[in-house]
């Protein structure tokens, strides 16, 4: 059983500064294992997915749907990487990469720099995948929003001030007390994600917004909830932990 073999795992950090529980299987399965999951938000149950689905499509950014239809499903549009991305100091840092419209890898050519290109610790090619990616200028209100897209496709102002690309696509994963996460950008940790004009309803844009409660109970609006496959069907405060 998944639970049972990480029971002597307890106080698993993964990102404090709360300590995660073994048994909070879906965190574990998104920040340690690198599994797909739906990130369900804390107040109507929807999930994120990006505006456009194709893998083509890097200029637009992401909303909340609270109805998983068919073609969502289909292209994957409702799962989410929280993909290891290095250490901040000693804190650990993520990219936030969409399933949908993922780019298989190209078969390594005769070269030995392609076989080499891309590759993970497993010696396996890696996909290329769409990530969040945040405004040099966020939280404002015409650079607030985010794009989707691979590193080298997304507008200019959504790239690193410094050259590095990822600098506006690295995240802080923060894990609240009940089994929840809340996503701080590195490149503004005074904000965290949020919705448009703060309206948590079917459709709303996702935007940064302001950190003004800089506690838990302040940022329980913008709180997601790792979803596993075999725990979509039960609503979110039914699996606190």
């Amino acid at each position: 059983m998944y639970t049972q073999e990480r029971t002597a795992m307890s106080n698993l950090v993964v990102g404090g500064p709360v300590a995660v529980n073994s048994y909070d299987n879906a965190i574990v399965a998104a920040l340690v294992e690198n599994r797909p999951v739906m990130l369900v938000h804390a107040f109507n149950g929807g999930y994120l997915r990006p505006a456009e689905l194709k893998e083509d499509e890097h200029k637009n950014g992401v909303k909340l749907a609270t109805a998983l239809d068919p073609a969502t499903k289909e292209a994957k549009g409702h799962l989410w990487y929280i993909t290891p991305a290095g250490f901040f100091g000693q804190r650990p840092l993520y990219f936030i990469e969409s399933a949908a419209g993922q780019v298989s890898p190209k078969p390594t050519g005769a070269g030995a720099a392609d076989a080499d290109a891309g590759r993970g610790d497993d010696g396996a090619p890696k996909p290329q995948r769409r990530r969040i990616t945040v405004h040099q200028d966020a939280p404002k209100s015409t650079a607030d929003t985010v794009q989707v897209g691979l590193p080298d496709k997304v507008d200019a102002l959504w790239r690193g001030k410094n050259g590095a690309p990822e600098d506006t696509q690295l995240w802080v994963v923060t894990v609240t007390p009940w089994g929840g996460i809340t996503f701080v950008p590195i490149t503004h940790p005074d904000a965290i994600l949020g919705f448009k004009d703060h309206a948590v309803t079917g459709d709303s844009e996702v935007r940064l917004t302001y950190n003004w409660g800089g506690d838990f109970t302040g940022t329980v609006i913008n709180t997601f909830y790792p979803r596993l496959p075999n725990e979509w069907s039960v609503p979110y405060h039914h699996v606190f932990t």
